[in-house]
């Protein structure tokens, strides 16, 4: 019979040289020689199906980011709009119709300012044409005279029409109108859909809340409506301080405008206000641009002006009056908003840096509610001052200076002394 061991199992015999012999493994295991697990096809499959839906969703959103940022600014829009509209429906106005009032009123002002800017604009354009002439013999002459050459405006003339460079740059520009109306074709439609949405999200706010709420418990409804309450109070407060800083930044350029004696000063002022303030990071340059063009055709060095006091007003407007007036009204440190531009800027372009602001102030201010506050310590090192009556003052403080100086005598010296030299 052969040995057990203690569990009733056979034990393996030894050979005859006292090894052991190696135990094969079992029949319906899963060793180099068993069967394929039955769960392996399946989560290969699974495997194949989740990057499969990856992909198919990452190509979904490069493909639709466009529609999706459009969709970010109409929401914006329709934040921005928000209190005007509600304030008409609460007096018994239907909300659609506040909404397209609102809407209305908006496009009017626009296209009316854009008419009156498009024929000014013309106008200059027109005489700069007409003076060109006169401002390209002044040139020449000025060159004549300091570089003794013998230059002639018709010798230039022929020459630019003659020159290769010329005929290259008319061939180019027809062939880009084609490009140029595409492009403006495609602006056109992005602008409509971005007022459909606006109004859309405007007319049906309420709608929209209840269907968000509706799928939600009692507790997240709170947080969501006020989370969309803040919203509209931060973003009607970053369009606010766009508009007085536009307002300042109008006021400015006109008195520059007028003391130059610049035409249609008043229009020109306007312009570089709302554009500099409402279109981010290239609204400088074009704001400045057209008063640079129009004070040319009065005198070159009217443009220099200009371009000088646009450069030192956008400095202190970006260090200076921005950061004070955005923490003012939409409650956010300088820095952050700074910041925030810079990064919104980074991320979706000029987009990003126009809804950074109040995005950033709506975020901030729906996490400050969880955020557990404490009493400030009463210390100076936190307010950055001390009190007044609190420690020595600054005129004793300066006497025990002068005291502790190298050389100084101190107050009990002169009695020891003295003591000595009686004993």
């Amino acid at each position: 019979m052969a040995p057990t061991d203690e569990t009733g199992q056979a034990a393996p015999q030894s050979s005859a040289s006292g090894a052991t012999p190696p135990v094969r493994p079992p029949v319906g295991g899963a060793g180099a020689n068993g069967r394929m697990p039955r769960w392996l096809p399946r989560a290969m499959v699974l495997a194949l199906a989740l990057v499969a839906a990856f992909q198919l969703g990452s190509w979904a959103f490069h493909q639709l980011t466009s529609l999706l940022i459009n969709i970010l600014i109409a929401f914006f829009l329709a934040l921005a709009i928000e209190p005007a509209v509600s304030w008409m429906a609460s007096r018994g106005m239907r909300r659609g119709l506040a909404a397209f009032i609102v809407f209305i009123g908006v496009m009017v002002v626009s296209a009316g300012f854009v008419t009156l800017l498009g024929s000014v604009l013309a106008d200059q354009i027109i005489k700069l044409i007409e003076g060109f002439p006169e401002y390209l013999d002044s040139v020449i002459n000025w060159i004549n005279t300091h570089f003794k050459t013998d230059l002639k405006r018709v010798d230039i003339q022929e020459g630019l029409l003659r020159s290769d460079w010329l005929r290259n740059y008319v061939q180019n520009s027809a062939t880009g109108v084609l490009d140029v109306s595409a492009q403006v074709i495609g602006g056109l439609f992005q602008l409509l859909t971005i007022a459909l949405f606006s109004f859309y999200f405007a007319a049906d706010g309420p709608r929209l809340r209840r269907a968000i709420c509706s799928v939600l418990p009692p507790a997240r409804q709170a947080e969501v409506l006020r989370a969309w309450e803040i919203a509209v109070n931060k973003t009607g407060g970053y369009i606010y301080s766009r508009g007085l800083m536009a307002l300042i930044s109008g006021v400015a350029h006109f008195v520059l405008l007028q003391a130059l004696d610049v035409p249609y000063a008043p229009v020109l002022a306007v312009w570089v206000g709302l554009v500099s303030q409402f279109i981010p990071t290239i609204g400088t340059y074009l704001a400045g641009a057209l008063p640079m063009l129009i004070a040319f055709t009065v005198d070159p060095w009217y443009a220099l002006w200009v371009l000088i006091f646009v450069v030192i007003y956008q400095q202190f407007e970006n260090y200076v009056l921005q950061p004070k007036l955005t923490s003012k009204t939409v409650d956010i440190h300088p820095a952050v908003a700074f910041g925030s531009v810079i990064a919104g800027t980074a991320l979706l372009g000029a987009v990003g840096a126009l809804i950074a602001i109040p995005a950033i102030a709506t975020l901030q201010a729906f996490l400050g509610a969880y955020v557990k506050r404490y009493d400030v310590t009463d210390d100076p090192r936190v307010h950055g001052h001390r009190r007044r009556g609190e420690g020595p003052g600054l005129l004793t403080r300066a006497r025990t200076l002068w005291a502790r100086r190298p050389g100084a005598e101190r107050p009990g010296d002169g009695g020891s002394g003295s003591g000595e030299n009686s004993s």
